[in-house]
């Protein structure tokens, strides 16, 4: 090793320790819930009967169900009339946002919430995805790739109609947090954390497990009244507080930006009640480098020296709050 190459390898060593970040860091594999195999376990068969959910008068088949150019939309009465982007999409690449996200936009933990989302947000979010400025620090992501092509595929008044639709609806609770030592065995589809049949349960160690207070009813129905459960480590909510409201000497108060009841301050968006295994996902790919943008490098300082249970601590706490 030239000199010269070995002073270049010393400095970025050294920074890397200043800042707590590893330059071999590897993505916390819990919140991106990549499966052990590269086969997708496939989708449960169509039988042709029309399924039915509690409290709804529709009745659809899982085809239609699973539509990505038309989802089912089992409570029409919950949200305004949606633009045609988000009930339909647009052929080829655009799918439309009401199959992942819900028409009522409360979304799952392998995608975001966007209900409430400040409409200059949202629209700063989708340019990010179409000029290569956001990406996953974990390349196996696919969902992201996903948004990337919907987002080029977009027109601007259709972000605009998304952003707005979507934007008119505000954030209510959808996640309830838990604090334990032991979480249900789960299995991953889809993205998602799916609790196993049976009472088994395994140590939850330093991970968030997000999953479905009814797996049938998010991952086959896709039923927008059916939340999540996330189980965090014990102790995680009190250390995310302090990290949150006093910076704790390793990051910037979250309230400077997001409001002292962290439910967004202008353009910047509300975090409080908000997913914990997207909110650790986007503090890690900021800090790596992958998520980039406009608002995005005024994150950068906040996340530098946080280490992944740094990202748990907050994203525990964030969740726990009433948004």
């Amino acid at each position: 090793m030239t000199t010269k190459l070995w002073v270049i390898v010393t400095i970025a060593l050294a920074y890397a320790c200043a800042v707590g970040v590893s330059l071999a860091a590897e993505p916390p594999a819990w919140a991106y819930a990549i499966p052990p195999t590269t086969t997708p376990a496939a989708p449960a068969p169509d039988d042709g009967s029309p399924k039915h959910i509690s409290g709804s008068s529709g009745q659809f088949t899982l085809t239609q169900i699973r539509d990505a150019f038309g989802p089912a939309d089992w409570f029409p009465g919950d949200h305004p009339t949606m633009p045609d982007v988000v009930s339909h999409g647009k052929r080829p690449d655009v799918r439309a946002c009401g199959l992942c996200h819900y028409p009522n936009g409360k979304g799952r933990p392998e995608n975001a919430g966007v209900a409430g989302l400040p409409v200059e947000y949202f629209m700063q979010q989708m340019n990010d995805f179409r000029n290569g400025n956001r990406k996953s620090a974990e390349p196996r992501k696919a969902n992201t790739n996903v948004m990337i092509a919907i987002a080029k595929g977009m027109s601007p008044d259709e972000i605009k109609q998304a952003a707005e639709y979507f934007g008119s609806m505000k954030w209510s609770p959808w996640i309830k947090v838990m604090e334990t030592k032991t979480v249900p065995k789960t299995r991953i589809a889809g993205g998602m954390f799916l609790t196993l049949e049976g009472n088994e349960k395994e140590p939850l160690g330093n991970r968030i497990i997000e999953t479905p207070v009814n797996a049938e009813a998010t991952e086959m129905l896709r039923d927008p009244h059916s939340g999540f459960i996330a189980y965090v480590p014990v102790g995680s909510i009190e250390k995310g507080e302090a990290l949150v409201t006093k910076g704790a000497g390793k990051t910037t108060q979250c309230g400077v930006c997001h409001g002292a009841d962290l439910k967004g301050i202008g353009p910047v968006p509300g975090i409080a009640g908000r997913s914990p295994s997207y909110t650790v996902r986007q503090l890690y790919d900021m800090q790596q480098g992958a998520r980039k943008g406009q608002w995005t490098e005024l994150m950068k300082p906040v996340v530098a020296k946080l280490t992944d249970d740094d990202f748990i601590a907050i994203a525990a706490y964030t969740a726990s709050r009433m948004p």
